[in-house]
């Protein structure tokens, strides 16, 4: 699992002095994009990617200008052309989960601009860094 610390912003904040819920899918995307970065996949990179084609959210609670979150980040589902992230938005200070999200990804050719099959090398690192990250917050 990957973690992302979120550091708010006043323009994050809108009228009702709630973080928007719009917003908080902007960190879901942070969260996702940190997440492929430190499994050797940047988003820039190469003909292999990833794109979004299904996204579904839960908001538990609401967030404040001073909270301080992050967000947490796991591959948890492979299929042949697809994977599922699950995310979720956390309280540093108290641990409660403020917005959960599990989003489905397609595997995605630049250069074919058609689905692709996701690379075992590309499952490999997801399930070795996942490992590892269960191994280290183990400690």
């Amino acid at each position: 699992m990957h973690k992302t610390h979120i550091q708010l912003r006043f323009n994050d904040i809108d009228q009702m002095g709630h973080v928007n819920n719009a917003v908080i899918m902007e960190f879901f995307d942070l969260g996702k994009s940190e997440y492929f970065t430190a499994i050797g996949l940047p988003p820039e990179e190469g003909d292999f990617t990833v794109m979004v084609v299904r996204v579904e959210v839960d908001f538990q609670r609401q967030v404040l200008f001073h909270d301080h979150i992050h967000v947490t980040t796991s591959v948890d589902h492979f299929g042949n052309k697809s994977l599922a992230v699950k995310q979720q938005l956390v309280d540093t200070a108290t641990g409660e989960v403020c917005a959960s999200c599990r989003t489905v990804m397609s595997g995605y050719s630049r250069i074919t601009h058609r689905s692709a099959v996701i690379p075992d090398t590309i499952k490999e690192r997801i399930m070795r860094y996942e490992e590892l990250e269960t191994e280290n917050s183990a400690i």
